[in-house]
């Protein structure tokens, strides 16, 4: 079965050194075009929805055909809830058959931000969990928020004191559309890898240049958050088509100009993040 958890994958992508892509996808053709890309390039891939996403159709919506198109695949898959808003829709993804969550108790205060986290992951029973302190700028679906950068100290407390299985960092890196290049601040990625044992995680990639990213791979990042470059791939390739024949009237056709430009991007990010041929 190539449905699997997300936590075998960055375990070996921490210890390879290399980074596991994971992609949010908003419809079928999108999670279609991940794991056909995953599949063409060999490799481990995860699926992730936002809440917002699941205001658009539940989990159990999602988790149905994700799950189904993963079984089938040829390469291992995980299905990720990407930026938790509550411990009520984690437990529901759970329940569904999520293989790996996230609890996003960023805007707490750091107490506030353990509780709930370390609520979550003995709701888990063994799913892995992914937490955040600090946090990325931007905006992730309604929510927006000033970047404030993770300290390393508390990084490493945070991961003792919840037991999440991984941590993703605030570094300066943004949700969105950057209006300027992002700076990282890699040396600060540098310190909280030294203190934090758990795999790394890089949200607010859409727009980072690719030497960036691979500094952070060679940094101890080994799983890499796409979401808004996809939309804009996704919408981009629609739109072209609908402006090419603006008498078209199947979804079919249009939605799968969609679904092979995410394909053809997503297989790119691959290879980008020294995934291909891990599977």
């Amino acid at each position: 079965m190539s449905f699997v958890s997300s936590r075998e994958m960055l375990l070996d992508a921490q210890k390879n050194g290399y980074a596991v892509g994971a992609f949010n996808v908003e419809n079928m053709e999108m999670a279609q075009a991940v794991i056909s890309a995953a599949e063409e390039m060999n490799a481990p891939v995860i699926v992730q929805t936002t809440p917002g996403t699941l205001k658009h159709a539940q989990p159990k919506v999602f988790a149905g055909f994700i799950s189904r198109l993963a079984r089938d695949a040829k390469a291992p898959v995980a299905l990720h809830l990407d930026h938790g808003s509550s411990y009520e829709l984690a437990e529901e993804c759970a329940r569904e058959g999520y293989t790996s969550l996230m609890i996003d108790g960023s805007l707490l205060p750091f107490e506030g931000n353990v509780t709930l986290s370390r609520r979550v992951v003995a709701m888990a029973c063994g799913i892995p969990v992914e937490a955040e302190l600090g946090k990325v700028g931007g905006k992730e679906d309604d929510h927006e928020a000033d970047a404030a950068y993770t300290d390393p100290g508390e990084a490493a407390r945070f991961v003792k004191e919840t037991g999440v299985f991984s941590f993703a960092p605030a570094i300066g890196t943004a949700h969105g559309v950057y209006k300027a290049e992002p700076k990282l601040d890699l040396d600060r990625l540098s310190a909280i890898r030294a203190l934090v044992d758990a795999p790394l995680v890089l949200h607010g990639t859409s727009g980072v240049p690719d030497e960036q990213v691979r500094e952070c791979i060679r940094r101890g990042i080994c799983k890499v958050n796409y979401a808004t470059e996809l939309r804009v791939v996704y919408s981009d390739a629609v739109k072209a088509y609908i402006q090419k024949d603006p008498g078209v009237y199947d979804p079919k056709k249009y939605s799968a100009a969609g679904r092979e430009a995410v394909k053809q991007r997503v297989c790119q990010l691959i290879e980008l993040l020294g995934s291909k041929g891990r599977a």
